[in-house]
């Protein structure tokens, strides 16, 4: 995985409990390219790695900008974020986008609190290629959301609503704005997006999802051992229950790579080349759970009972 040394040229407090970061290649060379919906790594410390959406534009290859929220309940890193200072050098990885803008006549967005970070390019984009969109973008309160000055240039194809003020998203409104041709794109809060999940159930092609926190699995999950082949390493090894398949491989000393360890971020996505997954990422649509290709081996395992599970490692 390519790692990027870069500068924080600029830090600025967006709303309460949001900064920004802007990035910059110390040579003044160019970042490499991404695409609306991208995310990067961000390694703080050996210890301490996240992932921050792009917020900036694509065509802005001077700089990056990220978005991140506080939290002082989190693991630390964003703690860790907020006490950077302008001028420290960090290490970055390349973009990598599990979030991608897919092309169409119309689009809702759908935004809660930090979620809006990976929302501004997409609205740039599609505002730019003509097509008609809507935003809706929640948060605690006005000054508790980010970016709404940079927002208001867009008009009223922008609502915000501010709890506080007119309380939750009302789902219902927002999708009901939807066609057969509309794609909906939504980031935040857990609950949100599980109630949009469920209020898209019967059109589940046409929704799009950026989770920051692991989705809820539910109660009961089976953890036992399975037999995994590493293919192109010629090694067959024993995942026992409560270790990962990340775990092990680490432990064999294969090219693997991983950042969240939670089955949200996508760097460890791995082809299956035989037997059968459980999937237990937040990251994979259902359609590319079923086609049974890939698995994220930070947190999925093998399905119980379908036999030795065969990966390209």
């Amino acid at each position: 995985m390519s790692i990027v040394l870069v500068r924080i040229r600029e830090r600025r407090i967006e709303a309460q409990d949001v900064v920004s970061l802007v990035l910059e290649c110390g040579d003044g060379a160019e970042l490499p390219p991404w695409q609306a919906g991208a995310h990067i790594d961000l390694k703080i410390s050996d210890d301490v790695v996240r992932q921050y959406s792009l917020c900036s534009l694509p065509a802005q290859r001077d700089c990056w900008r990220l978005g991140v929220l506080r939290q002082p309940e989190g693991r630390g890193g964003s703690e860790a974020v907020f006490a950077l200072a302008e001028g420290a050098l960090v290490e970055v990885s390349a973009p990598r986008n599990n979030f991608a803008l897919v092309e169409a006549q119309r689009y809702l967005f759908v935004a809660g609190g930090i979620g809006i970070t990976p929302v501004l390019p997409m609205i740039h984009a599609a505002d730019t290629a003509g097509a008609d969109w809507r935003l809706v973008y929640g948060g605690r309160s006005r000054k508790a959301m980010a970016f709404t000055q940079e927002l208001a240039g867009y008009g009223d194809r922008v609502e915000l609503l501010p709890e506080d003020e007119r309380g939750l998203i009302d789902l219902a409104a927002a999708l009901a704005w939807c066609d057969d041709n509309t794609l909906v794109y939504a980031c935040g809060p857990e609950a949100m997006l599980h109630a949009i999940e469920t209020a898209m159930i019967d059109h589940a092609a046409a929704l799009h999802l950026e989770r920051f926190t692991p989705k809820a699995q539910g109660e009961g999950l089976a953890d036992e051992p399975f037999e995994v082949e590493f293919v192109a390493s010629g090694l067959t090894r024993t995942v026992p229950a409560g270790t990962s398949i990340l775990s092990v491989a680490e432990q064999e000393g294969l090219p693997v790579f991983s950042s969240c360890e939670q089955g949200t971020c996508g760097t460890c996505v791995t082809a299956i080349v035989s037997g059968r997954a459980d999937h237990r990422d937040s990251l994979l649509s259902q359609a590319e759970r079923e086609s049974n290709e890939q698995l994220c081996i930070c947190v999925s395992r093998a399905e119980p009972g379908a036999g030795p599970l065969r990966l390209d490692l």
